[in-house]
């Protein structure tokens, strides 16, 4: 099943717990640490395990590959996507 920009919008909110935020607030392409969201180490933690725990991925523990995924919703979505492809089996 594709993962939705507005899945990954969700799980922001829930697991961050931004009570005034909704889905429609977040721009897919904004940054979502310092500009866009103002998202800050804690919070990339929080959803990191939040990633993990929902759809099975293992973050790199290089930071430069991190912060190209942690970049905005988009880009969170795409490598979700790239890693599922990746590990579903040839048929």
């Amino acid at each position: 099943m594709p993962v939705t920009e507005e899945e990954i919008k969700q799980l922001i909110i829930d697991v961050l717990q931004l009570e005034d935020i909704t889905p429609a607030d977040i721009d897919s392409q904004a940054p979502l640490f310092v500009e866009g969201l103002g998202l800050d180490s804690i919070d990339a933690l929080e959803l990191g395990v939040a990633i993990q725990k929902r759809y099975g991925i293992i973050l790199s523990a290089k930071a430069e590959e991190n912060r190209r995924h942690f970049a905005s919703v988009r880009a969170l979505t795409e490598m979700i996507e790239t890693v599922h492809k990746n590990e579903e089996p040839s048929k």
